[in-house]
């Protein structure tokens, strides 16, 4: 009898008990956001609140008793620096510890926010100490890629749908939209994001927004590995398939270099966007938080979500250039893509420390390819179409749209509106006033994008330069590509030029559709808005409000695919081939 009573309180059942209770916190908190309630459901409410933190703070001091292994010093500083907070939060709200302090930053410990943020972060604590387990045998890489934005995508529309996401309430369709266009980082909208959802409403698009650009596996696996220490093989061969990861044993490092340089730099661009914008007196200190740190994560996961009607074509944004260069710095560093940006540093830092070298008496190292191929074809190919963007917006708008702007104005302008077609979706100018051969060059940087592994959508920087590579070694007459004294694959070759048709296939099939709808909208404006979708990108002439259910399906799905990418959803609905150990005889095919 005793041994069945032992049995049953187990220290597995308190964990998942504990975790559970998180749960119903969270969901809770969710249903706190999204109704108004009386009295006594908030009181109800409340006591759950106090349940949730004070078994997780239980749950994580009984953990520390019951260790078998030595944890990291990172994780024992979290656990001491957020419970310490947990505790100072219960204090604060449910034994009334007073406030004396008149500091506003102070004040913060004191919200109601804190006080769900706590909550979020039990449930997240609970959560990553839990097992986690990717099966191959059910789900391949593609497929669980797809499920996992499909899954975000859904819960988002639910939670946006809630009344108090909202001033006048949103139908489902246009919920399901707003949340596609946020998780796919795209930014095309069917309501204004200003105006039509509260400031709840517009933490979920930011929320969602974050997720969508890094991929919530990205934090759910590092979490989970952060506290545990460890993962088991099988997940690891999932994520370095996800990751692109040169060795299965820096898959983890490779998370951990997201998550570093996403936080840090949108930290630094909010710091910017903040101190851009300080000198509008008419915001408050919570709201000018509030816009720098929504507007870094969106242009940073490259999403072109704005709290402002008209983008930063606004009054009193649209000459604010200092404003107009942090987001370009977040646009161009979000869109190089993780592995380049992280390559790019290890060789800052390679070329740093051989410079200090002579006066630390140390002799240089010599790492022949510090910076990879990939990132050299990505990073020139990225400087080549924003100097050559930046010049023909230059000239070919010089007497349209900039003609409002200093020169200095001019030059940052035209940079601007040469950095965010590719996937971006902010705009400083109003994009109906583009002459056409200036829309048209729009929707061919739309259509290239941003570089691969990163926050931003289109075939790719690293695509356009392989096809542009090839037209000119076929030119040459030579039978393989080459590069920086390097020979493209042909594989990576056959892969680029698969990524074109597909993009140009699916494109043409959305503007097709669109087109027996809304046809009267006109072809240029569909052809636009087909491409934005498909990209990513955000930017619109005006139309998407105005489409019918049937169209707006059509981008959605755009929005998707653009976003998972066609190669990843070939590859999560056919069934891969194994390899056969022959080779036909090579014949050659007439081609003009």
């Amino acid at each position: 009898m005793i041994g069945e009573v032992r049995h049953k309180f187990k220290p597995q059942n308190i964990f998942s008990t504990v975790f559970f209770i998180s749960l119903a916190g969270v969901l809770m908190l969710i249903f706190d956001f999204g109704f108004d309630k009386d009295p006594k459901v908030q009181m109800f409410i409340n006591g759950l609140y106090f349940l949730v933190l004070v078994s997780g703070i239980f749950v994580t001091i009984y953990r520390y008793l019951r260790l078998t292994k030595t944890l990291r010093i990172n994780v024992v500083i979290f656990d001491a620096i957020t419970n310490l907070i947990i505790l100072f939060v219960i204090g604060a709200h449910f034994f009334g510890i007073r406030n004396n302090s008149n500091s506003e930053h102070i004040n913060l410990l004191y919200s109601d926010n804190t006080l769900k943020l706590s909550i979020l972060f039990t449930f997240l604590r609970e959560f990553a100490a839990r097992k986690i387990s990717f099966q191959r045998n059910y789900l391949n890489p593609g497929q669980l890629f797809f499920l996992s934005f499909l899954v975000i995508i859904l819960v988002g529309t639910i939670i946006l749908k809630l009344p108090n996401s909202t001033y006048d309430g949103i139908s489902w369709l246009d919920a399901f939209f707003t949340s596609t266009s946020a998780v796919c980082v795209t930014g095309l909208i069917v309501v204004d994001t200003a105006t039509y959802f509260t400031t709840f409403g517009q933490s979920v698009i930011m929320i969602l927004i974050q997720f969508g650009g890094l991929g919530i596996l990205t934090f759910v696996s590092y979490f989970s590995y952060f506290f545990k220490g460890g993962s088991s093989f099988e997940n690891q061969i999932v994520l370095q398939d996800m990751t692109s990861s040169d060795k299965i044993g820096e898959v983890f490092k490779m998370l951990k270099n997201i998550l570093l340089i996403t936080f840090i730099i949108e930290f630094l661009g909010g710091i910017f966007i903040y101190f851009s914008i300080n000198s509008m007196t008419e915001l408050s200190f919570e709201d000018q938080v509030f816009f720098s740190i929504f507007h870094s994560v969106s242009a940073f996961c490259n999403a072109g979500f704005s709290t402002l009607t008209n983008s930063l074509n606004e009054n009193g944004y649209q000459y604010n250039y200092n404003l107009h260069l942090s987001i370009i710095f977040l646009l161009v560093v979000g869109g190089l893509g993780f592995p380049i940006v992280s390559n790019s540093l290890y060789y800052l830092k390679y070329k740093f420390l051989n410079i200090i070298s002579p006066l630390t008496r140390q002799k240089k190292k010599i790492k022949p390819w510090i910076f990879n191929l990939t990132s050299r074809i990505t990073i020139s190919t990225t400087l080549t179409l924003i100097v050559i963007g930046t010049i023909f917006f230059y000239f070919s708008e010089f007497h349209h749209t900039l003609s409002d702007h200093s020169n200095y104005g001019k030059i940052v302008t035209a940079l601007f509106e040469s950095t965010t077609p590719r996937t971006a979706g902010f705009n400083t100018v109003n994009m109906n006033n583009f002459s056409m051969p200036t829309l048209i060059f729009v929707i061919f940087l739309m259509w290239i994008g941003a570089s691969p592994a990163s926050t931003g959508g289109g075939i790719k920087t690293s695509t356009f330069a392989i096809a542009i590579m090839n037209f000119i070694s076929i030119a040459r007459g030579k039978d393989r590509v080459e590069i920086y004294r390097r020979q493209i694959s042909d594989f990576t070759i056959r892969r680029a030029f698969g990524v074109i048709i597909l993009s140009l296939l699916t494109i043409g099939g959305g503007i097709i559709l669109i087109s027996i709808n809304d046809g009267d909208k006109g072809l240029l404006n569909i052809i636009f808005e087909s491409f934005s979708a498909y990209s990513t990108v955000g930017l619109s002439l005006g139309i998407t409000s105005s489409l019918t259910e049937y169209s707006k399906f059509v981008l959605i799905a755009l929005m998707f695919l653009g976003r998972v990418g066609m190669m990843t959803f070939l590859f999560a609905i056919i069934k891969k081939e194994k390899y056969s150990n022959y080779r036909y005889p090579n014949s050659e095919i007439l081609i003009n």
